[in-house]
């Protein structure tokens, strides 16, 4: 454990609107930046870098937040709402069981994930397993465990699950995901409700064949013509970093007229709609994220006004807000090295210099800004400076020129090696998307709460990077 530095925090606006940094997140009288009450520096030395920080509280404040604002704005339109992790944006035992312990429950996307929920204590029956392709072993795992639902993601995978289930002898509890054709998210790559892409069945698109069902209509009669399932309800996910709640209203609008044609046909009415997640957070001093409060009474009061229109009554609702709780809580804590200024320009371009600050890590612990352009913020924490402000990049040491961890930041005039660089906004798929690129070892997490610091996964060591390799 590491105890809390000795210098007095001064008062910083992190975590509140406008800025990237946890709300743990101080400058403390000599200007090092700490978490928690916990001194880079001491994170440094402890632990070493690069390193993933999660500040606890904060992580739990924003899951209450979610949890508690959906709550009672549901309450409100006269329905429920259950609040799930999304576990890909970051799964450890220990962040499994904060989510479980602030009321959240836990959703997964492959058998790893499902492993860890399971290790933290969360029941089977507040687990989902999302998938594309899943195999029929974590099917299997899902079946044994009782997980509460399971997430079909395609027609083929109807039959499959209603097979397995057969040989299990045990009634498997669905749900469909959908894409509506609403496009939301930051980037091409984390927009999944268009129609050309591998999630979901379209409620839109209908075969060449005269009059027929569109696939979700397809998927959900199928389902109810096998014995071996249940129909829970629709799923719906349209994106990724959404800061406009109109996309959930348009997207959940058209999941429940999807919901009142089936009942019409059927006479079934399903009793859960879940709207995913894609909350946006602030990634860039002076962007605003999402609002719990804002987003939550905007939704339901649009499905109110849907289901009055169609005459049907509300079904329990589900949210997804993983990114939303877990990326402003981290951080990323690197050690300087190169330091190399490099003049850019030429053919008409007036030249001029762009500081490379290169950092101990990279596009191994964080792919996102190679990948889709994310773009993070970066400062010196490790003390204060009067020098004036250059214009940086702050990179890695991997053998790519796109190994980029912030495309553009301000820094120090007199940065140099062996200073203290932290990146924010990191919680979200820095360690999840992780690699061992040019065999560079995965950085540990380490939790900060009221002066102390304890590590949640540690860091990986050649020794199981040889112990994998046979020879």
């Amino acid at each position: 454990m590491t105890g809390a530095g000795q210098a007095r925090p001064a008062a910083l606006p992190a975590g509140s609107a406008g800025t990237p940094w946890s709300s743990g997140v101080r400058r403390a009288d000599d200007g090092a930046l700490e978490v928690a009450g916990v001194g880079v520096a001491e994170l440094a030395a402890d632990h070493g870098t690069p390193s993933y920080i999660v500040d606890e509280a904060d992580f739990r404040a924003r899951a209450r937040a979610y949890r508690i604002a959906f709550e009672a704005a549901f309450a409100a339109v006269g329905t429920g709402v259950d609040v799930y992790y999304a576990g890909k944006a970051l799964l450890t035992v220990a962040v499994a069981r904060w989510a479980r312990e602030e009321g959240l429950r836990v959703d997964t996307a492959s058998g790893g994930e499902l492993a860890v929920a399971l290790r933290a204590g969360v029941p089977g029956s507040e687990i989902g397993l999302h998938g594309n392709n899943k195999s029929d072993t974590e099917i299997g795992r899902a079946f044994d465990n009782g997980v509460g639902r399971i997430i079909v993601d395609s027609l083929a995978e109807i039959d499959r699950i209603a097979d397995l289930a057969v040989e299990r002898g045990v009634v498997a509890p669905v749900m469909v995901r959908v894409t509506t054709g609403v496009h939301a998210g930051g980037h091409e790559y984390i927009s999944t409700a268009h129609e050309d892409q591998k999630f979901g069945l379209s409620v839109n698109l209908a075969s060449a064949v005269p009059d027929a069902d569109s696939p979700a209509m397809t998927a959900l009669l199928r389902i109810l013509e096998r014995p071996s399932l249940k129909l829970l309800g629709i799923h719906s996910h349209i994106g990724s970093q959404i800061l406009d709640p109109d996309g959930f209203e348009a997207a959940a609008a058209a999941v429940l007229e999807l919901r009142a044609a089936l009942a019409a046909r059927t006479g079934v009415l399903v009793e859960e709609v879940d709207l995913g997640g894609g909350y946006g957070i602030a990634y860039l001093p002076g962007e605003v994220a999402l609002d719990p409060e804002r987003v939550a009474k905007d939704i339901a009061s649009s499905v109110a006004d849907v289901a009055a229109r169609l005459g049907t009554p509300l079904p329990r609702f589900s949210i997804e807000p993983g990114r939303a709780i877990v990326g402003p809580a981290g951080m990323t804590l690197y050690s300087v090295g190169t330091v190399k200024p490099v003049t850019v320009g030429g053919d008409g371009e007036e030249p001029f210099t762009r500081l490379y600050v290169s950092v101990d890590g990279g596009m191994s612990d964080n792919i996102r800004p190679a990948l889709y352009g994310a773009d993070y913020h970066a400062e010196i924490v490790g003390r204060s400076s009067d020098a004036a402000p250059v214009l940086a990049r702050v990179v890695g040491k991997h053998c790519e020129s796109g190994d980029i961890v912030v495309h553009q930041v301000m820094l120090p005039g007199d940065v140099r090696a062996g200073d203290l660089l932290a990146v924010a906004a990191t919680g979200a798929y820095g360690r999840s998307m992780a690699s061992n690129y040019n065999l560079l070892l995965r950085p540990p997490v380490v939790a900060v709460r009221d002066g102390a610091s304890r590590v949640l996964v540690r860091r990986e060591t050649e020794e199981d990077l040889l112990g994998l390799d046979q020879g």
